[in-house]
């Protein structure tokens, strides 16, 4: 018998003393003791409450966002929120822009069934996300209308009835879905795309297309209000409310399984004991300090746009969907979290190439020396001349802990090309200037910061030009001038 265990590789069998990053772990015979299952255990459902974290940061965000989008009054399709005098900072909303005319609504298709959503022709970029932030349409410029309006018919999951003429028809995997519309400023005014809203945008169930309801116009303008996900343990009560509502194909059985072993069921209320609580509290700390890591820290070389840069891109490998060449590599579950911790909207129109349509982004936290960007201290930033926008660029200021507009002096802490009389040096290049004063002499292209926060900026082009994409133009990085 000793001659037969001798030949056994040590490889497949586990000693009596296991150091670990949990701890020692202690075994007789490969049988683990009472306590060290009990340890291994709760690690597990720490992990997996990780893990939970992570992945449902999408669906998190749309749950907050349609949370903070009824606390407006927003609660039927028929009801919009629009920010018919441009977003300030006073909402708590994720990278928000204080430069185009927000038309925000949402759609409960379990609710109402089959939902059209009627766009006049001129509107800006919009889109159409489901209950996990996933594309479901483009509206607008960018979308099937192509800037000249129509009629969309967004279908329920389960819609098995016939597919009227007459329609963009688009079917989304879920029932709650989000509609976000931008309508472009005219003059450096909102009015223009706010009208153009109030007597063009019109949402309705399609079993009510012969009587629609009328259109309810809920301004959002210089009010305050939250549209983000929790950091602590309400966000796993948040994604409960997700996985609850929405239908079982929404998700994979994998996914599913992930959130069903930390308790969230659809056909189960969610109601941890005291010990999977408190993990869930840990884990609800480092799922937020892995995402906050993600973008602030970001690793993956492909987040930076330019070589010795600290300029970064909303979306890494450039695909909406993160897959790895097409799903060849899987999904990049960290660029997916990346995006959505500090975004919104999830549309090809802001990824693909689209020469004079849709929009493109840069963002940046870290001033040309990697030092992140302190509010206590003054900063240049140069955005040289021909710059590669058809229709606008600004740059917008916000809060790192929020990741919403950043709260100043100024209501709207940005500067517009077509909205602000900005000052041009003789070469055509533009310098703005952040700080807790202004400049002498530069108040106009100045951006006011708070003294002991951070902070960091996001580049917005609107119709996007070819030196963009072929990076013959680019910003210049954010130089400490004090």
């Amino acid at each position: 018998m000793t001659e037969l265990y001798e030949t056994i590789p040590s490889k497949i069998t586990t000693p009596d003393i296991v150091e670990t990053r949990i701890g020692t772990l202690e075994f007789f015979d490969g049988l683990p003791t009472a306590a060290t299952a009990e340890k291994v255990f709760d690690n597990l459902d720490f992990l997996r409450g990780v893990e939970a974290f992570l992945n449902g940061v999408p669906a998190a965000s749309i749950e907050a966002l349609r949370r903070g989008m009824v606390a407006l009054g927003v609660d039927a399709c028929n009801k919009v929120a629009i920010m018919d005098r441009l977003m300030d900072s006073k909402p708590l909303f994720l990278t928000g822009n204080t430069d185009t005319v927000y038309a925000s609504g949402i759609l409960d298709l379990e609710r109402d069934g089959p939902t059209v959503v009627e766009i006049p022709p001129g509107c800006g970029p919009g889109t159409v996300n489901d209950a996990w932030f996933r594309f479901v349409v483009d509206m607008g410029a960018p979308g099937p209308d192509r800037g000249q309006g129509g009629s969309y018919l967004i279908l329920p999951p389960d819609y098995d009835g016939p597919e009227p003429d007459g329609y963009f028809i688009a079917r989304s995997p879920g029932y709650v879905n989000w509609i976000i519309l931008r309508g472009f400023l005219v003059d450096g005014k909102p009015d223009a795309a706010a009208e153009l809203f109030r007597s063009g945008l019109k949402i309705y169930p399609l079993s009510q297309a012969d009587n629609p309801p009328e259109m309810e116009f809920l301004s959002g303008s210089e009010l305050k209000f939250n549209t983000i996900h929790a950091n602590d343990f309400e966000f796993y009560e948040e994604l409960s409310t997700v996985i609850h509502k929405e239908p079982i194909g929404l998700i994979d059985p994998e996914m599913r399984g992930l959130y069903a072993s930390i308790g969230i069921r659809k056909d189960q209320p969610f109601s941890p004991d005291d010990r999977l609580r408190a993990t869930l509290v840990e884990s609800a700390a480092v799922g937020n300090a892995t995402a906050r890591s993600l973008y602030f820290q970001a690793r993956d070389p492909q987040a930076y746009l330019y070589d010795g840069s600290y300029w970064k891109t909303g979306f890494i490998g450039g695909d909406y969907r993160w897959l790895i060449d097409d799903g060849v590599g899987g999904r990049n579950l960290d660029a997916r979290s990346y995006f959505h911790y500090v975004a919104t909207v999830n549309t090809p129109a802001m990824v693909l190439k689209m020469i004079g349509a849709g929009s493109q982004y840069a963002l940046c936290d870290k001033d040309q020396d990697g030092a992140f960007l302190h509010g206590d201290r003054s900063y240049k930033l140069s955005i040289p001349a021909n710059v590669p926008a058809k229709d606008f660029w600004s740059i917008v200021a916000y809060d790192p802990q929020t990741r919403s507009e950043l709260q100043t002096g100024q209501p709207f802490p940005s500067r517009n090309n077509k909205k602000d009389d900005l000052v041009a040096n003789a070469d055509g290049s533009i310098d703005l200037y952040f700080g807790p004063e202004a400049p002498e002499g530069k108040a106009s292209n100045w951006i006011e910061t708070v003294p002991d926060k951070g902070w960091f900026i996001a580049l917005r082009l609107y119709g996007p030009l070819e030196s963009w994409f072929d990076q013959t133009w680019r910003p210049g990085e954010v130089q400490p001038i004090d």
